[in-house]
């Protein structure tokens, strides 16, 4: 069953964000205008993170309806009612807590406030991670871009461990560094990545490296809330996306409407004017815009629909290995469809990525293997009684 999980996870995290990539590549290129000559890029990244988490506010919210349970209050359907704190295991086996009227112990209670302060945060860091990504985008190439967003597994590692003193198993490093070190070289080894404008930029701005490190970090601390989130709390993917998406559509909505001033990468518009009323304008007056823009807000909330399953029930390390596979994927299918032509280094990083993967799925493997022999020993243990 969890293999089948994380297939269906997997299918639908590559094929939503296939077209979400496509989307997101065609709203880069300048749009023609119906009042000039001169097309023109559409700069309006606030308004397009509001696009998603709205959309995927909207998608969480029927999924989160469609699974309710009978009987289910509202707030237990949102994951705030009666919300339980996960109690660690002692040495027994059994977990710590006072004793309900049965003598069972129960985990302690978590006011809403609680787990919904924890949300917010995730939320803010979500809409102060995207403006540093796309900044960057203006200092560094592309293939730079990439090949830094390619070692997200170290910060989501290190925020881990820096910010809640999580520990991993010995083969999660090893798996990370080679899934790491096998994207590097299919991107180092690229004819793209050897292009001389490229080099040149990537040589020439530390302040685009700057930016690509700030988004890096921050999205490290995005990923390793959301595990401390799913380590203390009962709650679902579903209920996660829910309230960060709501809590993001929240605050992006109150910024588009504000006549914020000058603010480095945040807000890099000197008008003052509100920047709502400039995208209306600028969505008048290029039309064709319209499309790409709602294939990037459904997709996205549609694909995030499968990161919540995948960060719920196999963690943040895995999600990341997900996405940082899938853009490998895609290469290699473009080699398929398109008829390029990958060098050794290419193929070779390609080789240790697959390593990496086939460890993790070894290890795992293993483990639920373990699991159920034991389960099998205490059911036996049960019957002799």
């Amino acid at each position: 069953m969890a293999i089948l999980r994380l297939g269906l996870c997997v299918a639908g995290v590559y094929s939503m964000f296939l077209i979400w990539a496509i989307a997101q590549e065609r709203l880069s290129v300048p749009f023609a205008s119906t009042t000039s000559s001169k097309p023109e890029k559409f700069k309006h990244v606030l308004f397009m993170n509001t696009c998603q988490s709205l959309a995927g506010a909207f998608s969480s919210l029927i999924y989160l309806f469609i699974r309710r349970q009978k009987g289910q209050s509202i707030a237990e359907t949102f994951g705030v009612g009666s919300q339980s704190v996960k109690a660690p295991a002692n040495g027994n086996g059994s977990t710590n807590g006072t004793a309900n009227g049965n003598g069972k112990p129960h985990a302690p209670r978590a006011s809403a406030r609680t787990i919904l302060l924890q949300y917010f945060q995730c939320a803010l860091l979500v809409t102060s991670a995207s403006p540093f990504g796309f900044a960057a985008l203006s200092h560094i190439s592309y293939p730079t871009m990439v090949l830094g967003k390619s070692c997200k597994l170290v910060p989501v590692m290190i925020m881990n461990v820096l910010l809640y003193r999580r520990r991993f198993a010995p083969h999660k490093y090893l798996v990370v560094s080679l899934v790491t070190l096998g994207i590097t070289m299919f991107m180092y080894f690229g004819d793209s990545a050897h292009g001389k404008g490229a080099s040149s930029n990537a040589s020439s701005s530390v302040w685009g490296l700057t930016l690509l490190v700030i988004n890096l970090a921050i999205d490290g601390a995005i990923n390793s809330t959301q595990d401390e989130i799913f380590t203390r709390y009962r709650v679902t993917g579903q209920q996660m996306m829910f309230w960060i998406n709501a809590f993001s559509t929240i605050v992006t909505t109150v910024l588009l409407f504000l006549p914020l001033p000058y603010i480095p990468v945040l807000h890099p518009s000197a008008d003052r004017l509100p920047e709502m009323y400039s995208t209306l304008q600028y969505i008048r007056t290029h039309p064709s815009v319209k499309v790409p823009l709602g294939q990037f807000a459904l997709t996205g909330s549609l694909g995030q629909l499968f990161i919540f399953e995948t960060l719920q029930h196999f963690g943040s390390l895995t999600l990341v290995t997900v996405t940082l596979t899938r853009k490998l994927f895609t290469m290699i299918l473009s080699v398929v469809v398109y008829n390029h032509t990958l060098t050794l280094g290419q193929w070779s990083g390609a080789a240790v990525v697959f390593l990496g993967i086939a460890i993790e799925a070894w290890v795992k493997r293993k483990d639920v293997h373990a699991k159920r022999v034991v389960q099998e020993k205490e059911k036996a243990k049960i019957k002799d009684l």
